[in-house]
C-alpha cells in the first residue's frame, strides 16, 4: 500500500511542521542536567563527609535514591520506630541487611526518596541542608549513634 507524499512528510516532522527540535541547553551545562541528577549529584554531595569520617563503618552499606516511596492504599496506620505514621510520607527509609525473596543475601541501604524531599524545601539550600539531615540521621541509626557523633561533635 503506497503512502502519499503528505502522509510521508508528516512522519519525519513533529505535529507542527516544525522539525525536530535540539536541546535547550548544551550538556556540559548544568542546567541541561535533569532534577533526578542535581538530587543524586546533591546526595553525593552530603555523603562525601560523612563517608569520609566513617569509611570503614559504612563499607556495608548502600545509599539509593527512588523517586517516590511505595505507599500501599487502604493501609492502617503502622508504628515504625516506635513513631506511628498516618499518611505522612517518609522521606527516607533504613533497609537492613537480609535476604531477598531467592534467597540471596542483601546489603543494608539508606534509601532517600527524592520527590517527597523537594516537596518540603523552599530552595536548593533549604534542600541540600534536608538531604544532609537525613543522611545524618539514618547513617546514626545504621551505626547505633547519635546523629551528633556523625556531625562529629563526640
Amino acid at each position: 500500500m503506497a503512502r502519499s507524499s503528505r502522509q510521508r512528510r508528516r512522519l519525519r516532522r513533529d505535529r507542527h511542521g516544525r522539525g525536530l527540535r535540539g536541546p535547550l541547553y548544551p550538556a556540559s551545562l548544568p542546567a541541561a542536567a535533569s532534577r533526578a541528577e542535581r538530587f543524586d549529584a546533591l546526595v553525593l554531595d552530603a555523603l562525601e563527609p560523612i563517608e569520609a569520617r566513617w569509611r570503614d563503618q559504612l563499607t556495608k552499606l548502600d545509599v539509593a535514591v527512588d523517586d517516590v516511596p511505595e505507599v500501599r492504599r487502604g493501609s492502617r496506620p503502622i508504628a515504625v520506630d516506635g513513631v506511628l505514621h498516618d499518611g505522612a510520607v517518609p522521606l527516607s527509609r533504613l533497609v537492613p541487611a537480609g535476604v531477598d525473596r531467592a534467597g540471596l543475601p542483601t546489603r543494608a541501604r539508606i534509601v532517600l526518596y527524592r520527590r517527597p524531599l523537594e516537596a518540603r524545601a523552599k530552595d536548593p539550600a533549604e534542600l541540600a541542608e534536608l538531604v544532609h539531615d537525613v543522611l545524618v540521621e539514618q547513617v546514626a541509626g545504621y551505626l547505633g549513634v547519635e546523629p551528633d557523633v556523625i556531625e562529629g561533635g563526640d
